[in-house]
């Protein structure tokens, strides 16, 4: 008895030229509309929680800085502009004060000052005549005599005798004393014609004019201001206001009358009394001499003080 096996639906398969079996039409088709599958698409990134925030949060940072740095630069700017208002102040407080300041200084001229004004603004020129030594106040005298008696006064001006004021220390006393700058010789401020020279040449005690005796070179005017000079400056010195400290005293020149460099002297007190000295140099302010004396047969420098000696 053969064995029947049920009918299935099995694909017709045909078998080329080469043998090999091929799917049938059904199998073609259903694999012909079979859908082709769609590309990949990469999903796109979620945006991160609170990046939004962040970013806002450095802009505003950001901004408060540069709304900082500006208020910081103008402060500084307004601080430099009251700087420079406060020196401006300053330096206009400065000149009002000096403006001031000018009424006082014109109210106190410079003695000195108005004597070179004055000396530089005079008519004449400034000769100087010789005299006998001692005879200078005399002649000084006897020219502005003549001057009147001879109707001069439109030629010859002004007679002057330099002095100073020195320090005179004689027999241990100080004084205050005037000494001719120049010993024998005046000094007219005149303008040069025969009769004004002959006027002032025949003046008793002129022994003539220096220079050319009839063309005599007038002096500079600052040879003139040398000469006339320190009267002014003792003047000014006599008039100040004593102990000032703004305007110190000039010191006074001083002279020792009782002895000088070369005299010889006696030692009285000390350890060479009775002994013969001779003076080298002599030291007013310090009163004190340096002297030679001679010891055995040898000259021997010392120093003595004034009071240890004696004039000869």
């Amino acid at each position: 008895m053969s064995q029947q096996f049920p009918e299935t639906d099995q694909p017709d398969l045909h078998a080329d030229d080469a043998g090999v079996g091929t799917p049938g039409p059904e199998l073609a088709l259903d694999q012909a509309i079979e859908p082709e599958p769609e590309p990949e698409t990469e999903p796109e990134p979620e945006p991160k929680p609170g990046s939004d925030l962040e970013q806002d949060l450095e802009v505003v940072e950001v901004e408060a800085g540069l709304a900082a740095a500006d208020e910081e630069l103008e402060l500084e700017a307004e601080a430099q502009a009251l700087t420079v208002d406060a020196e401006r102040a300053d330096l206009v407080a400065d000149a009002e004060a000096a403006e001031l300041a000018v009424p006082d200084v014109e109210a106190q001229p410079d003695p000195l000052q108005e004597f070179r004004d004055t000396l530089w603004s005079q008519p004449g020129d400034w000769y100087v005549v010789h005299t006998y030594s001692g005879m200078e106040n005399r002649v000084k005298a006897n020219v502005e005599s003549r001057r009147a008696s001879l109707n001069m006064e439109e030629f010859i001006y002004e007679v002057r005798v330099p002095v100073e004021e020195v320090a005179e220390i004689k027999n241990g006393q100080r004084r205050m004393v005037k000494r001719t700058v120049l010993p024998g010789y005046v000094l007219v401020r005149m303008d040069l014609t025969d009769e004004s020279w002959a006027a002032v040449r025949h003046t008793p005690s002129v022994t003539g004019f220096v220079g050319h005796s009839h063309q005599p070179v007038p002096l500079s005017l600052d040879e003139v201001e040398a000469m006339l000079g320190p009267a002014v400056e003792a003047e000014v010195a006599a008039t100040s206001t004593a102990g000032s400290p703004e305007q110190p005293k000039k010191q006074a020149k001083v002279e020792f009358t009782d002895f000088g460099a070369g005299d010889s002297v006696m030692v009285v007190d000390g350890p060479f009394a009775t002994l013969h000295a001779t003076i080298t140099e002599l030291n007013v302010d310090a009163q004190r001499v340096k002297a030679l004396v001679e010891i055995f047969g040898r000259e021997t420098p010392v120093e003595l003080s004034f009071t240890q000696i004696q004039r000869v």
